[in-house]
C-alpha cells in the first residue's frame, strides 16, 4: 500500500522548519528506523525517521523548501508499522541506535563518485564484462549533472528565451505583457536533473552496477567500507577508481561569511531574482552566469583579479566576448582585487575592491563568488594509502594510464587537477577501465575542445595563437565574421567570428577558435580535423551545406590560402 510519510514534529515548540539534507533517492529501499531527511527549525535540527518498510515513490520537498507540521515528505509503497502513538514515538527515538546490519561483498572495481568520470568508468567497465560497485556520498551525477554544466545550460536557454521574447520586434512579431518565474525556471532546471540522473540510475540497474549511497573509507588498496542507511558494508575490490571531483574555491576575503554571498551551487536554486548581482571572478564560470543573469534583466557587475577575463584565451575572443558583455550592459573591473564584502542596514551587500591601488566600491543585492574550483578528496586519506599527490600537493598524481603509484588505484576527473572539464573526466574514466581490464590505452590532452555558455558562445580546441608563438611555429590564420555568414544573420546573431590556425608549410590544421552561434557545436569539426592532422585541402574539398553556420567553418579555412575567403 502508499504510505504518506509526514512532517509530525519539530524541534521544540516550532511550527515550521526547513528542509536539511534529504537522505533518499526515489527508488530507494528503506526499513522502519532510516533517516529520510534532516529538518533545520529556529529551535534546532531534527531527523525523520521512517515509520515504514518499503520503497520510495515519491519525495515531496527539496532541500530548502519550508514545511509545517502535517506536510507530506515522502510516499513509500510497502508497511506501515502500527504501533501506539507513545511506542512510535520510542521507537523513533531508537531508530538512530538500531544496531545496523553488517553485509560482506566481492568486487572487481569499485568506484568512488558517480560524476561524469564515475559513472562512465562504472558502466564503461560493467559492459566490458566487469563485475562493478560506485559509492556517491551526494547524488547520483556529481557536480557537473547536479550543480554544474547541465542545471546552468538549463538557466541559460531560459534566459535566452526571456531575452528573444523581449527583443520579438527584431522579428517582426510582437509579444506583450513578458514576464518571469524564477522558481519556474528552477524547477524547470530541476525536471531536467533529475531526468538525467534517473537515467543514469537505469544505466546502473540494466548493467548491474551496485550503487551504495554514503560517505565511502577506504581502509587499504582493497578493502573500503561503507555505511549506506542502515547497512554497514566492507567492499572487498580488486581495484579502485578516485573520481571524487572538485569543490567550489573559496580565498580569505573580509566578510566572507556574509549571508548574501552565493556558490555557483547555491545560486542555482535561488527563489528570488536580485536586481543587482555582484560576480567575483571573470572565469568561464563567472562570465556564464554574467550572460545570463544579464538577459534575465539583472544588473551585473563581474569584478576579475587577472588582466582580462577568460585570461587563457586568445587576445581576440577576448576583446570581442568584453565588447559584447559591456553593449549589453555588463560591467566589468579587471586587474581588480576583491578586498572586504560589506553586509548593510537594509539587506543589501557592498563590495570593495582594489584596482590600480585605488579602492572602489560596488552596491548589488547577492554576491556570486565564482574563483574557480579544487580537487576534493573528500574523506579519503590519501596519505594512509601512500598515494601520491601532484607536484603543487593539490590533485591526485596519475600516469598516462590515469593509474596512481599505487598500482590498483586509479584516479580521474577533477581530483586529479588536469584539466577541468566534464568531457575529459569521462574520457580519463574510460581509459582507467580499459587498463585495469588489461589493455595498454595512454590519455592524450593535445586535442580538448572546450565550450563556454556565453552570449554568444565560445569554443577553442588545439593550439591558440600564443602557443604557436612559443612553440616558433610558422602558421596562417584564417577568420571569418559571422556577420558575412547567411544563416547567422536569419537568427539574429552576426556577432562573433571563426579563426583556424593552421601549419604554413604542411597546411595541417593545429588550432580553431569560434566565438559566435552554436559556437560549441561547430567546435568539433575543427577538433576532429587537428585529431586526424587534416589539411586545409580536406577541410576545403568538403563540401559544406547551405545555408549554415558550418559554412564559416569552410571560409575561414579559405582565408589561411592566398585565395581568401569567399563571401569576405
Amino acid at each position: 500500500m502508499l504510505i504518506d510519510i509526514k512532517l509530525e514534529k519539530l524541534s521544540g515548540h516550532s511550527t515550521s522548519g526547513k528542509i536539511g539534507k534529504i537522505h533518499v533517492e526515489v527508488n530507494d529501499n528503506i526499513k522502519v528506523g532510516d533517516e529520510i531527511l534532516d529538518i533545520e527549525s529556529n529551535k534546532g535540527n531534527k531527523s525523520v525517521i521512517s515509520n515504514a518498510t518499503g520503497i520510495i515513490k515519491s519525495i515531496n520537498v527539496e532541500t530548502g523548501d519550508t514545511i509545517k507540521k502535517g506536510d507530506i515528505l515522502v510516499t513509500v509503497e510497502g508497511e506501515l508499522k502500527e504501533e501506539s502513538s507513545k511506542k512510535k514515538s520510542t521507537f523513533n527515538y531508537m531508530g538512530g541506535l538500531m544496531k545496523p546490519k553488517k553485509e560482506e561483498i566481492d568486487t572487481d572495481i569499485t568506484v568512488i563518485g558517480s560524476g561524469p568520470g564515475g559513472y562512465v568508468a562504472a558502466i564503461y567497465a560493467a559492459k566490458m564484462g566487469a563485475k562493478v560497485t560506485i559509492i556517491e556520498k551526494e547524488k547520483v551525477g556529481g557536480t557537473c549533472l547536479n550543480w554544474g554544466c547541465i542545471p546552468t545550460k538549463s538557466f541559460v536557454t531560459s534566459a535566452k528565451m526571456y531575452e528573444n521574447l523581449n527583443n520579438a520586434k527584431s522579428f517582426g512579431l510582437s509579444a506583450e505583457n513578458i514576464s518571469l518565474d524564477i522558481k519556474k525556471i528552477v524547477s524547470r532546471k530541476n525536471n531536467i536533473v533529475k531526468e538525467l540522473t534517473d537515467g543514469i540510475k537505469y544505466l546502473f540497474e540494466n548493467n548491474n552496477i551496485t550503487l551504495y549511497k554514503g560517505t565511502a573509507k577506504v581502509l587499504d588498496e582493497n578493502t573500503i567500507f561503507v555505511k549506506s542507511n542502515n547497512t554497514e558494508t566492507t567492499i572487498n575490490t580488486k581495484n579502485i577508481i578516485l573520481a571524487t571531483g572538485s569543490k567550489v574555491s573559496m580565498i580569505p576575503i573580509k566578510g566572507i561569511e556574509s549571508k548574501n554571498i552565493l556558490t555557483s551551487k547555491e545560486i542555482l536554486d535561488i527563489d528570488e531574482l536580485p536586481k543587482k548581482l555582484i560576480i567575483i571572478g571573470g572565469g568561464v564560470i563567472g562570465m556564464e552566469f554574467a550572460f545570463l543573469f544579464n538577459n534575465l534583466g539583472v544588473d551585473v557587475t563581474v569584478i576579475e583579479y587577472m588582466d582580462d577575463i577568460l585570461a587563457n584565451i586568445d587576445k581576440d575572443i577576448i576583446s570581442e566576448i568584453t565588447s559584447i558583455a559591456e553593449e549589453k550592459g555588463i560591467h566589468i573591473y579587471t586587474s581588480s582585487k576583491a578586498e572586504e564584502i560589506i553586509d548593510t542596514e537594509d539587506k543589501k551587500v557592498v563590495v570593495s575592491f582594489n584596482k590600480k591601488d585605488k579602492l572602489h566600491y560596488v552596491t548589488g543585492d547577492k554576491v556570486l563568488f565564482s574563483v574557480g574550483r579544487e580537487p576534493n578528496t573528500g574523506e579519503i586519506d590519501l596519505e594512509k594509502l601512500d598515494v601520491e599527490r601532484n607536484d603543487n600537493k593539490r590533485g591526485i598524481k596519475v600516469n598516462t594510464k590515469m593509474q596512481t603509484n599505487v598500482s590498483n588505484i586509479y584516479a580521474i576527473g577533477d581530483v586529479t587537477d588536469k584539466v577541468q572539464l566534464a568531457h575529459v573526466a569521462s574520457h580519463q574514466g574510460i581509459v582507467a577501465a580499459e587498463n585495469i581490464l588489461g589493455n595498454n590505452i595512454e590519455m592524450e590532452y593535445d586535442v580538448i575542445p572546450a565550450a563556454i555558455f556565453t552570449d554568444p558562445e565560445i569554443a577553442v580546441v588545439g593550439l591558440s595563437e600564443r602557443q604557436v608563438k612559443e612553440k616558433g611555429l610558422e602558421v596562417s590564420i584564417g577568420q571569418f565574421p559571422f556577420a558575412s555568414n547567411g544563416k547567422a544573420l536569419t537568427l539574429g546573431e552576426s556577432r562573433g567570428f571563426v579563426k583556424i590556425i593552421k601549419e604554413k608549410e604542411t597546411g595541417v590544421i593545429l588550432g580553431g577558435s569560434i566565438i559566435g552561434p552554436h559556437a560549441t557545436d561547430l567546435i568539433h569539426e575543427i577538433a576532429l580535423a587537428i585529431k586526424n592532422k587534416l589539411k586545409d585541402v580536406d577541410l576545403m574539398n568538403t563540401i559544406h551545406a547551405h545555408p549554415t553556420t558550418a559554412e564559416s567553418i569552410y571560409e575561414s579555412v579559405l582565408a589561411t590560402t592566398e585565395t581568401g575567403a569567399i563571401h569576405n
